[in-house]
């Protein structure tokens, strides 16, 4: 076992009945290309290669490429940073992912993962309450802005937890098994995405306070004008952030730039 990073936020798992849980949650086969995030000492890519046709994984920790690349010489080993790698030119138009992802660099690498053109499927080894987070309904505690921007784009599963123990070195907290499956017709066009982000994040900003007032604060707009939006879409002027569903903020999206907003 190679002695794991700090600065790379390493933490190794080499259970293989949780890693074949793992890539079974995938649903890689035969005619499948997986793109692996992270493959480290590469014993979730041993339950890949099993189950892919085509298997592509990026590496950042050079030391660790050498062997990789001895180990799975059918494979492609791509050493580089994911977060900088173009995942669709590496591996190809059709794919699914698949990663236990640094803590430190979740939210940006499921960020990237969602970004049009989005992959098959997505499974994702992560900090539990990262995926309690993505996964939350509306009106639950960690329900927020991270759960409306992941659930306007894709259906998002906590499958099983896999306790701290399991890793090596330990972590601090326990892990959850996160798939994330695009949907066909998201909630909110490619286009639009950024300008939807900045109202979810905006009005999450604004998380004690009722809808109109945060609507007003992000809008510049008169209250009449706020109260005659929300009143378009259903949307109790005294609601928080905190009850409104996904597809909910998507009309109210598509409401205020109908009637002109602009975000900055």
């Amino acid at each position: 076992m190679p002695r794991a990073k700090r600065r790379l936020g390493q933490h190794f798992l080499t259970d293989s009945r949780l890693l074949g849980r793992i890539a079974d949650a995938l649903g890689a086969g035969p005619g499948d290309t997986v793109l692996e995030i992270g493959p480290g000492p590469g014993g979730l890519t041993a339950a890949l290669v099993e189950r892919a046709g085509r298997l592509v994984a990026i590496e950042k920790d050079a030391d660790l490429v050498p062997a990789l690349r001895e180990r799975f010489p059918a494979a492609t080993i791509v050493e580089g940073d994911a977060l900088d790698t173009d995942w669709p030119a590496v591996a190809g138009p059709r794919y699914l992912v698949a990663g236990n992802i640094p803590y430190n660099i979740t939210s940006p690498l499921i960020d990237k993962a969602l970004d049009p053109p989005r992959p098959v499927r997505i499974v994702f080894l992560v900090q539990k309450e990262v995926a309690d987070r993505v996964t939350a309904r509306a009106g639950e505690p960690a329900y927020g802005a991270l759960s409306v921007g992941v659930q306007s784009v894709a259906l998002a599963e906590r499958l099983f937890t896999v306790p701290a123990g399991a890793f090596h070195p330990r972590p601090k907290v326990d892990s959850a098994v996160l798939r994330l499956t695009p949907l066909a017709e998201p909630l909110v066009d490619p286009a639009e995405q950024w300008s939807f982000r900045r109202l979810v994040v905006g009005l999450f900003g604004f998380r004690r306070k009722q809808m109109t007032r945060g609507l007003r604060e992000l809008t510049g707009w008169e209250a009449a004008r706020v109260g005659n939006v929300l009143d378009g879409i259903g949307v109790p002027a005294a609601s928080r952030p905190e009850v409104v569903a996904p597809a909910t903020f998507a009309a109210l999206h598509r409401a205020l730039v109908d009637g002109g907003w602009t975000a900055r």
